[in-house]
């Protein structure tokens, strides 16, 4: 007979570290074993939480949400996975997280102070397993006393965790402490297998990602072993073997996966409020600011032949109509405000660009300086009541002064709702092949050799390059280390390698950002970015704005100044581009 069982300490390659597992082949896995949920708790964060719950949705089985602590009392240093009760829990989590990265310093780690996660610890469970400070305690009185503390926090959301991965007699010492302490303090203590990889026969790709990470050799005979070849998605039956004696161990995992509900819903946006007069609503203030902003652009520039001032303000009221039908007046006054703030302080916008230029809403808030009339944009390329999406302006500012309106941004709003979004690096094929061969050993300029061999397209997969090389096919057919080499990057390629910060996506969010996702930075001196890519945070809710830095406006704004240098000298008129008709061909004299 089959016995049930969930995995609870499981970590993908999100952890950037220690995992080969993609989420959709951790929530595959677990279907196909017939496991009825899975946790992920990877290394302090909760990059790939989004991913993760909608995968086990996809796949049919409950995501449980967790992670994965690096906990700080004094000097010491333990470890602890958490998993949350509900969405609350996962809140507190994601705000200690967000903490702890605020205040992470030049720390290699990721440290929440024990008193901390203590304080916070309703809606958590918390698991001890041997690299606690309950499980390294040598003497059984300290580790007791550490328990009773836990135990107190905790209460009944405290459980002890009980790996069996063939680490020797320190595993095997840590696992008799851990179960003698389950008894003798009346605590529930359950199976984990610390999963890192997906299948037995990856574990020696499972090691080269380690060896990538900290610059070893595979046969560097000094390199720590932290990780055995147990280390798989055990099936229950594998689970129920490894475990025969203590079979409560794999009820009581099935008992806390049934405590943890984690309900999240996606596909809702939640807009920062933008402050209107009380005598307004958001829209009859955006209808205002447009009629007003119209009769100002039109002033300046006539209508596009062809059209008369009727045709504009027909064009504008039905283009309202649809952007407050859709509920979107809020986001066009918050780009429009920033937009102008940083026209009146000398910092240059592009004049706009993509499917927003059609728009003439946007060309009357100053969004765009685009008439869209006279070119035959479309608006409803850039929006569409049967195809319900955020609008998305692509926003370009000089890169000297993008940062500044950032900042304008962050203090209008508030900078604890105003954050950079995270973005996420690969190991794309030449990079894969140039770390696997110096992990394997291999010569410098052996390698260099082989990697040239990948043709220069864009996103190319190392099968595909194979196809298109004849070269590199026979190289591998011909040389025993080349072919290994290609077979082990082949299972690393496309791993997530590292986190960074997208080029310019922005988040604004209605309250504290810690409400819809945790935050992360590399150090103190990074800045903070949130821990949801672009397309995760806006499934979370939140709406993003593109504030680009573009080179070129840089370079004309320098450009336009210099001539205007010149013409205030001998008494001539500064020169405005926004004036210029589009189709004057004319030099500016210099």
């Amino acid at each position: 007979m089959t016995r049930a069982f969930v995995h609870l300490n499981v970590h993908s390659e999100y952890s950037l570290i220690d995992s080969t597992i993609r989420v959709d082949d951790l929530a595959r896995a677990c279907a196909t074993a017939g496991m009825p949920a899975v946790a992920l708790t990877d290394d302090s964060n909760f990059f790939a939480l989004v991913k993760f719950y909608g995968a086990c949705e996809s796949a049919g089985i409950k995501p449980i949400v967790g992670c994965d602590l690096w906990i700080a009392d004094g000097t010491e240093h333990s470890r602890v996975t958490t998993l949350a009760r509900n969405r609350a829990g996962y809140l507190r989590l994601s705000r200690l997280l967000s903490d702890a990265y605020r205040h992470r310093g030049k720390s290699e780690k990721v440290l929440v102070p024990r008193t901390e996660l203590m304080q916070a610890g309703a809606d958590l469970f918390v698991l001890l397993g041997d690299r606690s400070d309950v499980g390294r305690a040598n003497d059984p009185e300290r580790a007791g006393q550490l328990l009773s503390e836990w135990q107190r926090a905790f209460d009944d959301r405290l459980y002890l965790q009980v790996a069996r991965l063939q680490r020797g007699p320190r595993e095997d010492q840590a696992n008799t402490q851990l179960l003698h302490m389950a008894s003798r303090f009346d605590l529930p203590a359950l199976a984990v297998n610390d999963i890192r990889f997906t299948a037995r026969e990856d574990f020696e790709a499972h090691e080269a990602r380690v060896c990538i990470a900290t610059g070893r050799v595979l046969n560097d005979p000094k390199r720590p072993r932290d990780y055995t070849a147990e280390q798989y998605i055990k099936s229950p039956d594998e689970m129920a073997e490894r475990f025969a004696d203590y079979p409560v161990l794999l009820d009581n995992a099935i008992e806390l996966a049934k405590r943890c509900n984690v309900e999240l819903s996606f596909g809702k946006y939640f807009l920062p409020a933008y402050p209107v007069p009380k005598t307004h609503t958001l829209e009859t203030f955006i209808r205002e600011r447009s009629e007003l902003g119209l009769d100002k652009r039109l002033s300046i520039h006539p209508p596009g032949v062809g059209y008369t001032e009727d045709n504009y303000r027909s064009r504008l009221k039905i283009e309202l109509d649809v952007i407050v039908a859709m509920g979107f007046e809020g986001y066009f006054l918050i780009v429009a405000d920033f937009i102008n703030w940083a026209k009146d302080n000398d910092i240059p916008v592009g004049p706009g660009r993509g499917s927003g230029a059609g728009s003439l809403v946007a060309f009357a808030l100053g969004i765009t300086d685009i008439d869209p009339l006279p070119l035959d944009l479309l608006f409803e390329r850039f929006l569409n009541p049967e195809r319900v999406s955020m609008p998305d302006f692509d926003i370009d500012f000089c890169m000297e002064g993008r940062d500044r309106v950032i900042d304008y941004v962050s203090h209008k709003y508030g900078r604890d709702k105003v954050s950079q979004i995270i973005t996420y690096g690969t190991m794309a094929a030449k990079a894969v092949v140039r770390d696997t061969g110096r992990v394997l050993g291999m010569g410098y300029g052996h390698v260099d050799s082989i990697a040239k061999l990948i043709p220069n397209t864009l996103g190319i997969t190392l099968d595909n390059a194979v196809k298109e090389s004849p070269e590199l096919a026979a190289r591998i057919e011909a040389e025993d280390d080349c072919a290994q080499l290609f077979e082990l990057a082949r299972k690393l390629e496309d791993l997530t390698r590292n986190a960074g910060k997208h080029a310019g996506g922005v988040v604004i969010a209605p309250s504290a950002l810690t409400d819809f996702a945790p935050l992360y930075c590399v150090d103190e001196s990074d800045g903070m970015v949130t821990q949801f890519d672009k397309d995760d945070v806006e499934k979370a809710g939140l709406v993003k704005f593109d504030f680009l830095g573009l080179r070129t406006l840089t370079i004309i704004d320098w450009a336009v100044k210099a001539i205007n240098a010149k013409r205030r000298v001998t008494g001539e008129e500064p020169v405005d581009i926004t004036k210029i008709p589009v189709g004057d061909i004319r030099p500016i004299p210099c």
